[in-house]
């Protein structure tokens, strides 16, 4: 697992980073993505996995990852090794504690989306890669917005 601190967080932020949890096997795909968030606007903490296996131990804080944080959003490649990202995807639809993290799909092929839909495994959306800056940026502060609804600010 790889964390990417740093030049994420503004010295002007509230509250906690963003925990992103980035599935992908591809290290310079992984690479171009955490830059892409690095350059953003939304402060984020990204602990990086590279494959099905690892990202449901992760999530469900298994052996090495007892103390892993809980994420507000997954980064889902769909063409991992040992599990793929249908696979992983559907394992986190069908758990309680891990259904509601929002889950945007990487993916290099629009074919993915069809099939997803007709899988029913819901996603919030969908980046085909390599990771457009401006597409991306836009739904991590929708998503970031979204979270944010739910949490009542002390005036």
């Amino acid at each position: 697992m790889i964390h990417a601190n740093g030049p994420m967080r503004s010295p002007n932020t509230v509250g906690r980073p963003m925990e992103i949890l980035l599935v992908e096997d591809d290290l310079e795909d992984a690479g171009l993505t955490i830059e892409t968030l690095r350059a953003g606007e939304v402060p984020c903490r990204v602990s990086l996995v590279r494959d099905g296996e690892e990202a449901l131990e992760f999530l469900r804080r298994q052996g090495r990852y007892a103390r892993a944080p809980r994420p507000d959003l997954i980064l889902l490649d769909v063409n991992l090794p040992k599990k793929d990202g249908r696979e992983v995807l559907a394992e986190l639809r069908s758990e309680r504690e891990l259904r509601r993290i929002p889950v945007v799909v990487l993916t290099a092929s629009e074919a993915h989306r069809e099939v997803l839909k007709q899988e029913q495994l819901f996603v919030e959306s969908y980046m085909t890669k390599p990771v457009d800056r401006e597409a991306f940026h836009g739904v991590v502060k929708s998503l970031r917005k979204y979270l944010l609804d739910d949490i009542v600010l002390p005036k």
